[in-house]
């Protein structure tokens, strides 16, 4: 770099406005946007081992995209290029794949190629990036303020990993100022800066999430306020106002807050809800949306969703446009609002709809001809008879007659369903009457005869589906019911607390590309197994395993928050089972919440009540139902002495805790190991006839066993159980 390079570089550096200079240069200072850059998310983890992949950030102004960029830039060992879409072209392209080739080639470093506004490319200059970026010749960052998946070429989406980035929480911009107030280099730390707490206010509402607003703001309230005789410079209420006088309004009239801000009105209006209808009338008429496209989809939700419950609806709309289009704005606010209430506060009936089903009958049913008596009889009346029995309603009472005047092929079909509100409700049954009067004069009509029949070929059927075994099939239930409670997001980071044989551990990898799954293996063996299984992903696709048993969870990765923490039979074996949920709790995020499946032993299947009536001598099968029932009454034995409800209370006292409690009866069979295993004598925890030793006696058991052994072995029987699904936000 030149003398000159240089020199410009400083002043750029200097005097580039306050957004500019307090542009985060590391993680560390960026602020907000936690769902993707946070602690254990995958973006982080990413930048952190430089493996970056081709990425569009796509967001409103002024949340970070091309910070993160920049972030990127800094902290990358790949060659950087950054280029803008608005002023660059195909040439620039080339220039940037050339460099790229030649680092590639002669030092085989990689290159980042930042796009920003890459949205601003045309096709062919997207094509032009594509087989490049498909051959990995560099890799792509593109920042977008509208929908890649409309903006953006589909073959670079489909390469891409897209993440977006959300408007500033008030906090975030409560960091920002600080920030910007500390900073003695590039902020303004070396001034005394004094904000009153309701300029400070305003100053973030009026922001509306945006950094660079607000900072833009903050300069000229610093900047063009002299410093009191104290040295300190006082920004109040009115100077605030006079620095940012305008709510910084995210809209564009062809881009997505334009499409999604139409249809919550109309969604609204649909929804009878007037309050929300006004909400998101002032919301578009704020941004300067056109009343005339605002009309014109009232228009159509006049006819689409409020129809004959109120056909007065198309004629108030309508005569409201025209009056807007007579007095215009401002005053034209008051016909597009009336407009919006009458809509809103009108009975709804969708029953047009039934039009297109009267148009896929007429895509899918072959054409048939226009019956005989309907056809136009004023040129061939008497050769083919067109027209012949045709009814003139105006000859008959009440100007109708009963006839058909469907093809025969679709007599007896209905597209329209009057509805019950409004003034379609007037009509709704006469419509039904005259219905059932021409079905009635319709006469030898007969079905089509049925021709050919076949059962449904339940074998084929599971022969086509992946086979699965009881248990499995149990387990994937449990599994789906968990993570269908969690709902998890793809940028949530997940922690497995009894991660096993990975039931949930490898579900949850599925479920979280961007964000990050942490297990922990209760023994070495299971950590390894999993590790090694992992092993096959891509690095940064691998969930994070390490071993820890029940007391050391609450203090694995302590630099972590996470969205959720799943579990199945994680507090079984545990004495105080509320204790182990409060040291959890820390460790969410604000909207967090742990998810459980605990298998409620006490209500697990009974082993006496398998035998057959007789089996056992009447005393014998006294004695061994009271053995067995004594087993789940053992209130010194964390695995029995818990009841589902009782345990939801305990939870309950910590956090608004919800629980589901599901039955299931799963075929089972008893082989001749499982026997074994029940009348066993060594083992961790004591056997089933170890429990029976306790008031039976030995001969007792044998004879227990025998008769068990005899009815039971290798016969398939239905096994009851129970599992409780908790659900506990953070508190």
């Amino acid at each position: 770099m030149s003398l000159f390079e240089q020199h410009r570089q400083h002043l750029i550096d200097t005097e580039a406005p306050l957004a500019a200079r307090m542009r985060p240069r590391s993680l560390d200072e960026f602020i907000g946007q936690d769902h993707i850059i946070g602690q254990g998310r995958l973006l982080r983890r990413a930048i952190q081992a430089d493996q970056i992949s081709s990425l569009i950030f796509y967001g409103a102004p002024g949340t970070g995209k091309t910070t993160l960029a920049r972030i990127i830039a800094n902290t990358t060992r790949a060659h950087f290029i950054s280029i803008n879409a608005v002023l660059a072209g195909v040439k620039e392209i080339r220039e940037a794949i050339a460099t790229a080739q030649e680092k590639r080639g002669m030092y085989s470093q990689r290159t980042i190629l930042f796009v920003d506004e890459v949205h601003r490319f045309n096709k062919a200059q997207q094509d032009a990036l594509l087989p490049w970026v498909e051959n990995g010749t560099v890799i792509l960052i593109g920042a977008t303020t509208e929908n890649p998946y409309f903006e953006v070429n589909k073959a670079l989406v489909s390469r891409s990993r897209i993440f977006q980035l959300k408007p500033l929480q008030p906090e975030d911009l409560e960091r920002v100022i600080d920030q910007t107030l500390q900073d003695r280099e590039q902020g303004y730390g070396q001034l005394k800066v004094h904000i009153e707490a309701d300029a400070r206010a305003h100053l973030v509402n009026v922001a509306n999430g945006d950094a660079r607003a607000l900072l833009n703001a903050l300069e000229l309230a610093v900047e063009t306020t002299p410093a009191d005789a104290d040295g300190v410079i006082r920004v109040s209420m009115a100077i605030a106002e006079e620095s940012i006088q305008q709510r910084a309004v995210l809209y564009d009239k062809e881009g997505d807050v334009h499409f999604d801000t139409i249809s919550a009105f109309i969604k609204s209006l649909r929804g009878s809800d007037a309050d929300a209808a006004l909400y998101w009338l002032a919301r578009m008429v704020y941004a300067g949306e056109d009343p005339r496209f605002i009309f014109r989809r009232m228009l159509i939700l006049a006819g689409e969703d409020v129809g004959l419950a109120d056909p007065q609806a198309v004629v108030i709309v309508n005569a409201c446009a025209e009056t807007f289009d007579r007095v215009g704005m401002p005053e034209g606010r008051y016909p597009l609002a009336q407009a919006a209430l009458y809509l809103a506060t009108a009975p709804k009936s969708n029953s047009v709809m039934g039009f297109f089903d009267a148009l896929a009958a007429v895509e899918q049913e072959r054409e048939t001809e226009v019956p005989s008596p309907l056809r136009d009889s004023n040129r061939d009346k008497h050769s083919f008879g067109h027209g012949a029995n045709y009814l003139y309603p105006h000859s008959y009472r009440e100007h109708w007659v009963a006839q058909q005047y469907l093809p025969s092929s679709l007599q007896g079909q209905v597209f329209y369903q009057p509805s019950d509100r409004g003034y379609e409700h007037q009509i709704q049954q006469q419509v039904a009457q005259r219905r059932e009067a021409q079905l009635a004069a319709v006469e030898g009509m007969a079905l089509p005869e049925v021709l050919t029949f076949s059962p449904t070929h339940s074998g084929m059927d599971r022969w086509l589906q992946r086979t699965l075994s009881q248990v499995g099939e149990r387990l994937a239930e449990v599994r789906d019911r968990l993570f269908s409670l969690a709902s998890p997001q793809r940028h949530h980071v997940i922690w497995d607390l009894h991660a096993g044989s990975g039931l949930l551990t490898w579900e949850a990898v599925r479920r979280v590309p961007e964000g990050g799954v942490y297990a922990c293996a209760w023994n070495a063996a299971d950590a390894q197994a999993l590790q090694e299984q992992a092993a096959k992903l891509p690095e940064l696709s691998r969930p994070v395993i390490l071993p820890a048993t029940l007391p050391d969870l609450p203090q694995q990765w302590p630099e972590l928050k996470f969205d959720r923490i799943i579990g199945r039979n994680v507090l079984l074996a545990a004495s105080d089972k509320a204790a182990v949920v409060r040291s959890l709790i820390p460790r969410l995020h604000p909207q967090g919440q742990i998810l459980l499946a605990e298998t409620v032993s006490s209500q697990t299947q009974r082993l006496y009540r398998l035998l057959e009536a007789g089996s056992l001598p009447p005393k014998l099968l006294l004695r061994l139902t009271a053995a067995e029932e004594a087993i789940y009454q053992n209130t010194a034995d964390p695995i029995v002495n818990w009841a589902a409800d009782q345990l939801l209370e305990q939870f309950q006292a910590i956090a608004p805790a919800a629980m589901q409690l599901e039955h299931y009866a799963t075929d089972l069979r008893i082989t001749a190991a499982l026997l074994d295993h029940w009348f066993s004598t060594g083992g961790d925890r004591p056997s089933y006839a170890v429990h029976l030793r306790r008031s039976l006696a030995e001969k007792e058991v044998a004879a227990v066993r025998k008769a068990m052994t005899q009815q039971l072995a290798n016969r398939v029987v239905s096994w009851e159980s129970a599992i409780a699904f908790y659900q506990i936000p953070a508190a």
